[in-house]
């Protein structure tokens, strides 16, 4: 009965974890809707942006793919779309001519530094404590 009841509350839990992280996108998506992103539009050019900030200029798609909770087709359909935006600008990795590196303009460093503020405002409403 008591491994049930581990079981369940162990399965609860992680329902939870999954509302809490659908209403947080939701509510990301909403904010930076006047910025035109969504929340994944924002996480491929915050990763980016942090490469920028540390003296990198660039990732290749497969480095982001490993820290974006995107298939690979909806990745690629979302560099296409934010390059054409000029946000971002693809280039061929030097070092395998097969890869795609992947780096922001200046256009997109500044939506980035515009709705930095929104989304982490969000976060910390929706994941505080409280």
């Amino acid at each position: 009965m008591a491994a049930k009841q581990a079981e369940q509350a162990l399965v609860e839990r992680w329902r939870d974890v999954l509302a809490l992280h659908a209403r947080t996108q939701c509510e990301i998506d909403r904010a930076l809707q006047e910025h035109g992103l969504c929340a994944s539009d924002f996480e491929v050019l915050d990763i980016l942006a942090r490469r920028s900030g540390t003296g990198g200029c660039s990732y290749r798609v497969q480095e982001i793919s490993e820290r974006v909770h995107l298939s690979q087709s909806a990745l690629s359909r979302l560099i296409a779309r934010l390059e054409k935006e000029g946000l971002l600008e693809r280039g061929m990795c030097p070092e395998d001519r097969r890869g795609v590196r992947v780096s922001l303009t200046a256009k997109g460093r500044a939506l980035h530094g515009e709705a930095l503020p929104v989304q982490r405002a969000v976060l910390a409403r929706m994941l505080s404590e409280d």
